[in-house]
């Protein structure tokens, strides 16, 4: 594991869990639908960019631990053109 995962890992480990995480992404519009699905029955908000090419998508699940939180990310960066924020 990279240094900045563990460190990452271990400010999630510091929360208390059960939680809402906010997670933020920014993908290409023709990959808008694929990243929906990893985020189905959830409230999103999404807007659009200025040209319409790209979409912001915000949501925030309450997930039961950390590990839930990098499953989120590790299913996400599957996702070509995807960029986590």
């Amino acid at each position: 594991m990279k240094t900045n995962d563990q460190s990452f890992r271990d400010s999630l480990n510091k929360m208390e869990w059960p939680a809402l995480f906010p997670f933020k992404f920014i993908v290409p519009i023709d990959k808008l639908d694929e990243l929906l699905g990893q985020f189905q029955l959830l409230e999103t908000k999404i807007r659009l960019s200025k040209n319409g090419r790209y979409a912001s998508l915000s949501t925030t699940p309450f997930l039961l631990n950390p590990d839930k939180v990098l499953e989120v990310y590790e299913q996400v960066s599957k996702i070509n053109g995807v960029i986590a924020l």
